[in-house]
């Protein structure tokens, strides 16, 4: 694989173009919004300017990473001539089925179709295509540039061959492969979001607050970031949705959103990307603030 194209130029897409490209890959990286692309390489440059700073990478690395990243608004040009598309568009059924059904048209017969879905079924993703052994999950954690797990997922007809090369890929990014099967929330988030879901259920309860919640699991569990913190940084809106796919996957009552995120994701209150979910957050500012709304 020498070419790659990236669907998405939101944080996982811009993160998965950075990597792809400062490991060598060509890389297209395709948006509808000529403006999200813009701020996209605006991104890689600032994250690369950071890595420059710390004297992890020369300024060569830095120039040649850019110059191979090239933008598109549209995936029939995008496409052409890669052997390998990662999709992360947002965590929307409708719409990843629509892209697929799309990149089956415009790739390459033997171009690979990955999806970074975080929850969404790869069986049926695949099934929107007519090569479902030719689709995989490729699921990388934010921020891709510095997380090193690779959450590699296997569709019902997925390809023996295909998961090999996607393995090999993964190592020579840098990346740990973990290779899982494809049932609702794969390992990550079958295991994270119950975790996640429990503690706002221990808040919305009144057990403990945001700050005695998140200290308990960093102190006590030894985690780098509380789960509150965390769902701030996941993003309430997205880890609801994971919720939903678990619950209705399951049919099981112990993946049920809790009450209290299903209403602050429809107050827009979603963590750092709106500003404020449990904690405030503040523009060039690190200090991490309880949101008043649960003082």
């Amino acid at each position: 694989m020498q070419k790659i194209a990236v669907i998405g130029a939101g944080t996982m897409g811009n993160g998965i173009a950075h990597v792809f490209a400062q490991n060598g890959y060509a890389v297209n990286l395709i948006d509808v919004s000529a403006a999200a692309l813009e701020k996209a390489v605006q991104t890689i440059t600032k994250n690369l300017d950071r890595q420059l700073a710390k004297e992890s990478i020369t300024a060569a690395i830095k120039n040649e990473t850019l110059q191979h990243i090239t933008t598109y608004t549209d995936i029939p040009s995008g496409v052409k001539e890669v052997q390998l598309v990662v999709e992360a568009a947002t965590e929307n059924v409708t719409l990843k089925l629509k892209i697929f059904q799309e990149l089956d048209q415009h790739a390459a017969p033997d171009t690979i179709l990955a999806t970074n879905t975080s929850s969404i079924s790869i069986t049926r993703i695949a099934a929107a295509t007519k090569r479902p052994g030719q689709v995989i999950g490729m699921h990388f954690m934010n921020p891709v540039p510095v997380m090193k797990l690779v959450e590699i997922i296997n569709g019902y007809a997925t390809e023996k061959s295909v998961t090999t090369a996607i393995v090999a890929l993964s190592e020579k990014l840098g990346k740990v492969p973990c290779v899982v099967n494809d049932y609702p929330g794969f390992i990550a988030n079958r295991i994270l979001m119950p975790m996640i879901n429990e503690a706002i259920c221990s808040l919305y309860e009144g057990v403990a607050g945001v700050n005695e919640i998140d200290t308990v699991m960093k102190l006590g569990m030894a985690h780098p970031m509380g789960p509150l913190q965390l769902a701030d940084f996941i993003g309430l809106d997205v880890c609801l949705s994971i919720l939903q796919v678990l619950h209705d996957g399951f049919g099981n009552p112990k993946y049920a959103p809790c009450p209290l995120l299903v209403n602050m994701v429809t107050a827009g209150y979603l963590g750092v990307k709106s500003g404020e979910g449990f904690y405030k957050y503040t523009a060039g500012s690190k200090d991490l603030v309880v949101s008043q709304r649960f003082l």
